[in-house]
């Protein structure tokens, strides 16, 4: 049995040009004890999220003024929505949407039309799951500072220091290069991944690790993440970069 948390600690933003949906999403989080605040498009969401710092944001793909994706992507680059979760809402076909809104930042996805108990069962999964891993991030984390050939991860601040430059990374993908940097050399399969970055109770796309690992090589220049076909991905400790 899923352990239940206490709903009403946490503040939810929605963000939904259309009134109807809001409302609708709204009242079923609140009879769950949630805070929850609204915004109506994009450029507004990431207004009211620098106010009142939500702890999760659920965003509708397709809005006005300012789209999900970009809204996401403008959240991801402000340090006090470093810990924020943020789900995506979208009717468009899953393969696209699931590729795009994990590109863009996102933790997890929703399809149109929303059921109730699907989205409440959803976001109460990815808060537990972090209220289960707020200490240890998921992986070992001993150290503040964890120092690897050019390659300086800072876990409390989650910042990465790449031959002298600074990197701030969107939540998953840190906590993903935190993972194969925990044991370097260990092959991680697929499966490890999903269960210990994502969790057992959150339902990603086969290509959502893919999608990031090709995000954390190209951010940081980093050859050192190296695919194992048909198993999974590994660090290695020290190349020619």
């Amino acid at each position: 049995m899923a352990i239940k948390i206490d709903t009403s600690k946490y503040k939810i933003l929605l963000v939904d040009d259309e009134e109807d949906i809001l409302e609708f999403m709204a009242y079923n989080l609140r009879k769950e004890g949630y805070e929850v605040h609204t915004a109506e498009d994009g450029a507004v969401g990431v207004k009211k999220a620098k106010e009142i710092v939500p702890d999760l944001i659920v965003l509708d793909v397709m809005m006005p003024n300012m789209d999900g994706m970009e809204a996401c992507e403008i959240i991801n680059g402000i340090d006090e929505l470093k810990n924020t979760i943020k789900i995506f809402l979208t009717a468009r076909s899953e393969d696209y949407s699931q590729i795009a809104g994990f590109d863009a930042g996102a933790d997890d996805y929703v399809a149109k039309p929303i059921k109730p108990k699907v989205l409440v069962s959803r976001i109460n999964a990815l808060l537990r799951r972090r209220e289960k891993t707020s200490n240890s991030d998921g992986v070992d984390d001993n150290s503040h500072l964890i120092e690897l050939h050019n390659l300086t991860i800072d876990t409390e601040r989650y910042i990465v220091l790449r031959k002298g430059e600074e990197h701030s990374l969107p939540r998953k993908e840190f906590k993903l290069l935190l993972l194969l940097t925990s044991k370097p050399g260990k092959v991680f399969t697929r499966e490890e991944i999903l269960e210990k970055v994502w969790g057992n109770e959150v339902i990603v796309g086969d290509r959502t690790i893919d999608v990031h690992i090709r995000k954390l090589r190209d951010k940081l220049k980093l050859k050192r993440i190296v695919t194992v076909k048909g198993i999974g991905y590994k660090f290695i400790e020290k190349n020619e970069e």
